[in-house]
């Protein structure tokens, strides 16, 4: 094989290896260092680690050649290229990440909350400073959905994306589901097991999820949304008693993170992160554990579905090492991030069918006094379910309401809150139906 042949079918096995410093050294930042020395990749070298209380951090797999330092200007003026942020949050990451990219050093990260916040900025000075800044481990670990959007489908016009973005809940709801555990001991198996941390509020009340599902509407719907205007819900209010009902209806329970065009208006994004009822057809209803699921909607391609571990390690290391690589590899892709489209902040109407639980202590009337409120929003009931055997006491029972947009839905919740037969406060949660899964 003449050498011509040789390089354009094997590349140049000569390229110069790419150097790269490591911010954080916890459970994702040991996983890429693993696969850095380890991987066959020959075209990458981890040069050093850089950690608070680094002393306690070092390991002896590490080898000797690499440093290890606790202050970041170390890595600035170091040989690294390539700069891997892990630290998360966004005090310091995000001055971090604007020190590296400044330098001229690219910078790969796991960090949603930074790219959720700063995203515009830092893409910005990246291509002021000739370098790049990729983030694909930030969004659903490793599937690689935001490569698949902007490389994929980017010829076709894309008008929705939902998904199942956070591992946690979704672990705990298929074991709630699954076991007939409560969410107490769902949420503390989850914890032993590591896919939840101690404090797990950020991942139960959507915080993670809210800053993904920003970053997907800015990259994939080319729409960057003021984070906090992306109302959430918590999981926490979810009973076996649900799951029960779910069953009936031929669906299960997930945390749906979506954002979507208006019909009407193609630049008003709806975005929310809540629980929703899901129909057993639908892909989100298949993922198990800690599984993400991201379904993209586009005119022409119809729907596409991604999916894949998004907690853990090993998987978010594995995207984030896949970026390092591109980045080495001179790949031109960047995150194209809609620079000159200002942030906005989301509606938060959708339409769509509703399910509603109550526990109330049982009396004659009650039932009128909802069909009262309901028809006052116009909003009509579509069924009545009523498991049998509960105490008169503490009765649960299940109303679902026909299409309707979701601020009627709150406006009627917020007066039947107030009826004085309730033994729990109500449930609620939009289905998601036919076409939006």
């Amino acid at each position: 094989m003449g050498d011509d042949l040789f390089l354009r079918t094997y590349g140049n096995t000569h390229r110069a290896v790419t150097k790269v410093g490591l911010i954080g050294f916890g459970t994702v930042g040991k996983s890429v260092a693993r696969i850095l020395l380890d991987s066959c990749e020959q075209q990458v070298d981890l040069v050093s680690i850089c950690n608070r209380n680094v002393d306690r951090k070092r390991v002896d797999w590490v080898p000797e050649r690499v440093i290890w330092t606790s202050n970041f200007d170390d890595i600035l003026r170091s040989e690294a290229e390539i700069v891997v942020e892990l630290i998360g949050g966004t005090d310091p990451a995000t001055d971090l990440v604007r020190k590296a990219l400044e330098h001229g050093k690219s910078v790969v990260t796991a960090n949603k909350q930074i790219i959720a916040h700063s995203g515009s900025a830092l893409t910005e000075i990246a291509f002021k400073n000739d370098c790049r800044i990729l983030f694909e481990a930030a969004v659903g670990g490793v599937i690689p959905v935001i490569r698949g959007v902007q490389e994929g489908l980017t010829g076709d016009n894309l008008t929705r994306i939902h998904g199942l973005l956070n591992g946690t809940c979704n672990y705990i709801l298929t074991r709630m589901e699954n076991g007939e555990i409560n969410f107490d001991e769902a949420l503390s198996e989850a914890q032993q097991l590591g896919f939840a941390e101690a404090d797990p509020a950020a991942d139960i009340d959507g915080d993670d999820a809210q800053a993904k599902i920003a970053i997907l509407s800015a990259i994939g719907l080319g729409c960057p949304l003021i984070l906090e205007s992306i109302p959430t819900a918590t999981i926490r209010g979810v009973d076996t008693i649900d799951f029960v009902y779910a069953r009936r209806l031929h669906c299960t329970i997930r945390q749906v993170s979506r954002a979507e065009r208006s019909r009407a208006d193609g630049s008003t994004i709806s975005a929310s992160v809540q629980l929703m009822l899901v129909p057993n057809g639908s892909p989100l209803a298949r993922a198990e554990g800690s599984q993400n699921v991201v379904v993209v909607d586009g005119e022409r391609s119809g729907e596409t579905a991604f999916s894949g571990f998004g907690a853990g390690g090993d998987p978010t290391a594995v995207a984030i090492v896949s970026d390092v690589i591109a980045i080495s590899r001179n790949d031109s892709r960047m995150a194209n991030w809609p620079n000159r489209t200002p942030s906005r902040s989301a509606q938060t109407d959708f339409d769509s069918a509703h399910y509603i639980r109550l526990v109330v202590m049982d009396r004659p009337g009650i039932i009128s006094e909802l069909a009262r409120v309901f028809a006052t929003h116009d909003i009509n009931i579509d069924s009545l379910l009523q498991e049998p055997g509960w105490s008169k006491k503490e009765l649960p029972f299940v109303i679902t309401l026909e299409r309707c947009n979701t601020s009627s839905v709150r406006d009627a919740l917020s007066e039947i809150q107030r009826f004085d037969f309730h033994a729990r406060e109500p449930f609620w949660m939009p289905i998601l139906t036919r076409g939006e899964t």
